[in-house]
């Protein structure tokens, strides 16, 4: 698996409560947190349900 390392940079405030849940489900607590996962199928369709509110890099 490939990993990759999120950070937020948007707030979820204003964002429909479904973005809201991703963001938790994801493990974000706060603005400007960073979190290393590994990319598995459910983890990037996450990412991508919310990739406007997120910098994703890859890890190598």
């Amino acid at each position: 698996m490939k990993k990759v390392r999120i950070t937020q940079v948007k707030s979820g405030i204003g964002r429909p409560l479904r973005q809201k849940r991703t963001l938790e489900a994801l493990g974000f607590k706060r603005l400007n947190q960073t979190l290393e996962v590994e990319l598995s199928p459910s983890v990037a369709g996450m990412v991508d349900a919310v990739k406007h509110l997120l910098r994703i890099e890859e890890i190598e």
